[in-house]
């Protein structure tokens, strides 16, 4: 496994590009190894300062990467060198498209019904080998019986899209219980993928303004999370590299 880098109080995993990222999960699923992957943006280090547990559950995770210039800017203060982006909505469907081509099957968990069983439509339009194991939303009573009616869908691949730090809790609290092989933690994926969320234009994206674009579309909601999160995150970030030091 990757070796993980300290930043702050997270250990992250360092992968320069996302067909290095795509090589090792594809030779983790073939060796039938389990795996929980998620995504840290500048936000869910900001919960994680709060949050000791969240903060642990996310130490825990096989594969921790790199989502957002935030990340990318505040592992630089700590030496850690982080190339492309890898955030979830981009990497998703390069390893979408290996489950098609090994006939690894998929279950999508999160946000309606509707827009669920939508996003696993299109994502089969995209790539009509993939095979959709199921789809559930993300309200439900009891967590013991969702898990068994995702095993019961024997999917080889979990995509959890219910938020930070919900998503995330799920999969670490579940994780001795649930038999697909990769729990992913997918954020606003399954809405992206349903096409009920926009995607920021392609130039906005490789400049890593993404955040601004869905500012834009979401002001009231977005504001606080981007703007005071940013000055936040950095703020916590160059505290404790100078507590390191020290």
């Amino acid at each position: 496994m990757n070796e993980k880098k300290q930043v702050g109080t997270i250990c992250m995993n360092e992968f320069h590009t996302k067909k290095e990222f795509t090589d090792v999960f594809t030779d983790r699923i073939m060796d039938r190894k389990p795996m929980n992957l998620y995504f840290l943006n500048d936000h869910g280090y900001n919960i994680a300062q709060k949050d000791r547990n969240y903060n642990e559950v996310l130490n825990r995770a096989d594969y921790l990467l790199n989502d957002g210039i935030g990340i990318k800017l505040g592992a630089k203060l700590w030496g850690v060198s982080l190339e492309e982006n890898l955030n979830g909505t981009d990497l998703i469907p390069l390893l979408l498209q290996k489950c098609a081509e090994n006939h690894w099957s998929v279950y999508l968990l999160g946000s309606s019904q509707h827009i669920a069983q939508t996003a696993a439509q299109k994502l089969t339009e995209q790539l009509p080998n993939l095979v959709i194991a199921g789809t559930h939303d993300g309200y439900f009573s009891s967590e013991s019986e969702m898990v068994a009616t995702i095993n019961q869908s024997d999917a080889d691949i979990l995509l959890v899209g219910m938020g930070m730090p919900l998503q995330e809790k799920f999969i670490d609290r579940n994780s001795e219980s649930l038999e697909p092989l990769a729990r992913i933690a997918v954020g606003g994926f399954i809405d992206f993928a349903s096409g009920v969320k926009p995607r920021a234009p392609k130039i906005m994206r490789k400049l890593n303004l993404e955040w601004l674009f869905r500012m834009a579309l979401e002001p009231r909601r977005m504001w606080k999370r981007n703007v005071v999160g940013h000055a936040q995150f950095f703020s916590k970030v160059i505290w404790l590299k100078w507590k390191h030091n020290r």
